[in-house]
């Protein structure tokens, strides 16, 4: 007979109670390292891509309630004329208004789709869902440095916080993100009204499950952008021949001989899609970017930022 494993005559020799507190620790630090091991990399990927896209992001500057000077702009009709600034109307013939910048801060509340579909990538390109991660924390960074309360939702880290501490907790709750589900359903609206929502995702799913969401989070009286995220695999069909498609939870599978001939139908089905995003998007006053893996993230990420200083 083999001799048994060390471990488990170490088991099996010792007290129950020994046995328990011995283990409890090894699995505890097994699971911390196991998470941990995730987390460096993502935060300090994001916090380089915030700082490269910090010098010149200016998005955030808006006009509202505030004590610092922005601009001046000539009066409208509905304008008070106790907002008049007389000093610099007097030197010329046109009314000027004297606006200051908005201070106040903002709730920015982001999702990260953790469907199994987000799992996806090709080639040597990372996945969907670790582009949507690095996005997603790297414009709370930024959003963070600029004074506002950012949040997960659906996650550990849903209340709002802002500083070093919350960043932590992000990546922290994005490091451990997962599901069982080939597509994930968006979260429905909780929490402060009037906040900022990002919302990233392939948006692969069902499309009745899709716009209900997303017209719930605005009927809530919040405004945001839809980072539509995609592999260029899926933005450019390239197979042929014989092939077997199957989804990354493995619970849809479709076969085809002539995977060449579906190519036409599928981008033209993945183009309404994103057609319809971007159309729901733009009469709700949100924002819309289709953002493929294989390009650089500096340029969405400077888009996201700047997108959300315009507001409605």
């Amino acid at each position: 007979m083999s001799q048994a494993p060390q471990s488990l005559r170490a088991r099996a020799s010792a007290p129950k109670d020994l046995r328990a507190r011995a283990s409890a620790p090894k699995d505890l630090r097994a699971r911390a390292q196991a998470l941990a091991g995730a987390l460096p990399p993502l935060l300090a990927d994001a916090e380089r891509l915030a700082a490269n896209v910090a010098m010149g992001a200016h998005g955030r500057r808006r006009a509202g309630n505030g004590e610092s000077f922005w601009q001046y702009r000539h009066a409208m009709p509905g304008d008070s004329l106790a907002s008049i600034d007389w000093r610099r109307s007097a030197q010329g013939d046109a009314l000027f208004i004297r606006e200051r910048e908005w201070e106040a801060s903002q709730t920015v509340g982001f999702w990260v789709d953790p469907s199994k579909a987000m799992d996806y990538f090709s080639g040597k390109l990372e996945p969907k869902s670790q582009r949507a991660k690095l996005l997603a924390l790297a414009c709370a960074s930024l959003l963070s440095r600029a004074g506002e309360r950012v949040s997960l939702l659906a996650s550990p880290a849903a209340r709002p916080g802002f500083g070093q501490s919350k960043l932590h907790q992000m990546a922290l709750a994005l490091a451990g993100l997962g599901s069982d589900s080939d597509y994930g359903p968006l979260p429905h609206p909780h929490g402060v009204r009037g906040g900022h929502r990002l919302f990233f995702s392939d948006f692969m799913g069902d499309e009745s499950t899709i716009f209900p969401a997303l017209s719930a989070h605005a009927e809530a009286g919040n405004d945001g952008a839809i980072i539509h995220i995609l592999d260029p695999s899926e933005l450019s069909f390239p197979y042929d021949g014989r092939i077997i498609f199957e989804s990354m939870g493995g619970l849809v599978d479709f076969e085809t001989r002539r995977a060449k001939a579906l190519r036409d139908e599928y981008l033209a089905r993945l183009d309404t899609r994103s057609e319809r995003l971007k159309t729901w998007a733009h009469r709700a006053g949100w924002h819309y970017l289709r953002h493929s893996t294989d390009t650089a993230p500096k340029a969405a990420l400077l888009w996201l930022f700047n997108s959300l200083g315009a507001g409605r």
